[in-house]
């Protein structure tokens, strides 16, 4: 007995040496009342100090696991050990419809996997390399000195304060009129869009969007049950006349739309297609989802204005998070809309997960209010669109297309000449390259011949020999046909 006990760095010894000695015990390896060597005899066999056998025998007496004898030693106390009762529940059986389609829309779990060694272009999310850590360390510093434990506490519903008006600080700079509009801090965009599905949308009622779309936000509207209705995406942004047709014919909710570096065609939508949607949203009286994605990573074009920044009433439901830019760990999102509904989203925070963790809140507003986030995007923007523009080049070297597109932001869009993607990948994942398929961000089995490259996180070489092997299979394929 404890000849196998083995230290390893990953915590304090005594804790090693109470989490094995309580083991040995919950095991019935060591039976009650039995006497446990002292803590000098101990600390020979195992090759720890008599002070760390101490403690660890003091955190055991005060779980209740020993027991101490004057004069006698440590004996272990007695356990409820016995021979469990083994229940077996059929768990698959009891799902719920909701469960079995959530595993089903998974694609993190169904799509091909990254491995080790692999060039990947499935991420489009920030390279962590660029992420600016000292005053993000300083910004943990003076926050936990100013509020101290107050942060570690229990917050509120509707957010942190001083980082809701940073926001809205930061929306008034794109143009957004705040009147009568307030803003809820949320657990990244995901719960963002939860949110505002729950507040407005009833099972079986109609959403329009845009086709293809962020797959996230498909499977998040099929789990609320909502009848999704397909308009498709052009150069320029949404094809109007099917928009317009599509509303008039359906009975729909609302409309679910991510006008700047469209995900995943990487598509701006223009000023005058964003004007056409909003006499079409007015003129059917439909509110709009904003999914404010990717909007700081404007490389070329001259700046656009949301849509939320151009209606002057209340219809626009803007949801943003910094997540393609900055920190996505931290899980900061946030919803930007009428004061009455948002008072709605704040009950049914409270209801779903009392709040955002304050913590994080705090250190993002550290780290905002600093004028960091304007240093730090305007550096990694340089870096980004060098990568974007080599990329584009690359694409257009070596891989046969039917269309690229993507005009900004951490990945590109690739129609081929009627290949299937899912083939290309088949290919590619023997030669050590992964990428999206672009079929999994379509609400309507169009996508077949489509992939998303995200570049993000490899280097200019990863992306030339990626995007080459890319297009060797593309060509090999299209002679087979």
């Amino acid at each position: 007995m404890f000849d196998d006990f083995k230290l390893n760095g990953d915590k304090a010894y005594y804790l090693q040496v109470k989490d094995y000695i309580k083991e040995l015990i919950l095991k019935g390896i060591i039976k009650s009342h039995t006497r446990l060597p002292s803590t000098r005899e101990l600390s020979k066999i195992i090759g720890v100090s008599r002070n760390t056998v101490i403690e660890a025998y003091n955190y055991l007496e005060d779980e209740g696991f020993i027991y101490q004898k004057k004069a006698k030693g440590y004996y272990v106390s007695s356990i409820e050990n016995k021979d469990k009762t083994a229940i077996k529940i059929d768990w698959k059986s009891k799902l719920t419809d909701e469960a079995i389609l959530s595993d089903r829309l998974d694609i993190t779990k169904h799509e091909a996997k990254w491995e080790r060694g692999m060039i990947s272009f499935k991420s489009i999310s920030p390279d962590p390399k660029l992420f600016d850590l000292d005053e993000f360390k300083r910004a943990f510093l003076n926050r936990i000195s100013l509020e101290e434990g107050k942060i570690l506490n229990y917050g509120y519903a509707i957010g942190y304060r001083p980082l809701i008006e940073e926001i809205k600080s930061y929306l008034k700079l794109k143009g957004i009129d705040l009147k009568g509009k307030d803003v809820i801090i949320t657990n990244g965009y995901t719960e963002a869009l939860n949110l505002v599905l729950s507040a407005i949308l009833n099972e079986g009622e109609e959403i329009v969007c845009e086709n293809p779309t962020h797959n996230t936000a498909i499977n998040i509207m099929r789990l609320k049950g909502a009848k999704l209705i397909a308009v498709d995406v052009e150069d320029g942004g949404i094809n109007i006349n099917m928009l317009d047709r599509k509303i008039k014919q359906s009975n729909s909710k609302c409309i679910y739309l991510t006008p700047s570096y469209h995900n995943p065609t990487g598509v701006v939508f223009s000023p005058e297609n964003r004007l056409k949607i909003l006499e079409i949203a007015k003129k059917y009286n439909v509110p709009i989802i904003e999914d404010g994605f990717n909007e700081e990573l404007r490389y070329h074009s001259s700046h656009i204005l949301p849509l939320a920044a151009l209606d002057g009433g209340n219809s626009i439901i803007y949801i943003s998070s910094f997540s393609k830019v900055l920190f996505p760990g931290i899980r900061i999102g946030w919803i930007l809309a009428d004061k009455e509904l948002i008072n709605y989203i704040e009950s049914l925070k409270r209801n779903l997960n009392i709040h955002t963790s304050f913590l994080d809140q705090a250190l993002l507003y550290e780290y905002l209010s600093g004028g960091n986030l304007e240093k730090y995007i305007n550096k990694v923007k340089r870096i980004y669109r060098d990568k974007f523009e080599w990329a584009i080049k690359c694409a257009k070297k070596y891989i046969p297309h039917k269309k690229i597109l993507g005009e900004g932001g951490l990945h590109l869009f690739i129609e081929l000449n009627n290949i299937s993607s899912r083939k290309v990948l088949d290919e590619c994942l023997k030669q050590g390259v992964i990428f999206t398929p672009g079929d999994v961000f379509y609400i309507d089995n169009k996508g077949n011949n489509t992939l998303r490259l995200g570049i993000s996180r490899v280097t200019n070489e990863e992306i030339e020999k990626g995007f080459k092997i890319i297009g060797d299979v593309v060509k090999k394929l299209e002679g087979l046909k």
